[in-house]
């Protein structure tokens, strides 16, 4: 699958709707009781970053970056201004925000992950393209520095360390990140609306899997 690792232009996806989906199979019985289950073990996101009357120049952004993505051809970073940070919005992120996993003296990779929910069955997203730079790692509670003997993988979110954290060892970080998506759309339409503005109604853009 092609993926260019290019953020789509930030102050243009501001403002921009969408959220998660689900797919979920529902099946009434004869007793009135439902049956369900999901093929999907993890959401997708869709997005509408569709321009209202805009500067020419925002115009000519999104049409050009739609042309080097050869449209829906080649996926690209997105930034999702609801949910982009592993804290939440009232605070900083910091090295202890997720749990990514425990130490047992002979792991030494491990998935960035981003926890939905309380109790015994939270939901756990994996986070595949964090922002560089903005990843703090911590073991045991104690927070690893740059060149302490941790590395992040910022194309693929795994998190490496030179020697295993110790068995038992809580293994957490901090980070901010993009969602990889793609045009859902062969074709954008925008119309000149005035003096040097102009629109481009409808940008549907699709979370992919990588």
């Amino acid at each position: 699958m092609g993926f260019h690792d290019v953020r789509f232009p930030v102050a243009l996806s501001f403002g921009a709707s969408g959220g998660p989906e689900r797919r979920c199979e529902i099946v009434t019985l004869a007793n009135g009781f439902e049956e369900r289950n999901s093929p999907w073990a993890h959401a997708r996101r869709r997005y509408d970053a569709g321009l209202g009357l805009r500067a020419l120049e925002d115009v000519e952004t999104v049409m050009g970056f739609f042309e080097a993505r050869r449209g829906p051809l080649f996926g690209f970073r997105w930034k999702d201004w609801l949910d982009f940070r592993s804290a939440p919005a009232a605070r900083p992120v910091g090295p202890l925000d997720q749990q990514i996993g425990f130490g047992d003296d002979t792991t030494t990779a491990f998935q960035l992950v981003k926890r939905y929910g309380d109790g015994p069955s939270p939901y756990l997203r994996p986070i595949v393209k964090p922002i560089a730079g903005s990843v703090r790692v911590a073991v045991g509670g104690d927070e690893i520095g740059p060149g302490e003997g941790v590395e992040v993988d910022h194309a693929t979110g795994t998190v490496r360390f030179a020697v295993p954290p110790a068995m038992g060892e809580i293994v957490t970080a901090g980070f901010e990140f993009d969602v990889p998506a793609r045009f859902d759309t062969e074709t954008l339409s925008g119309s000149v609306a005035g003096f040097r503005a102009g629109t481009v109604p409808e940008i549907p853009v699709v979370e992919i899997r990588l």
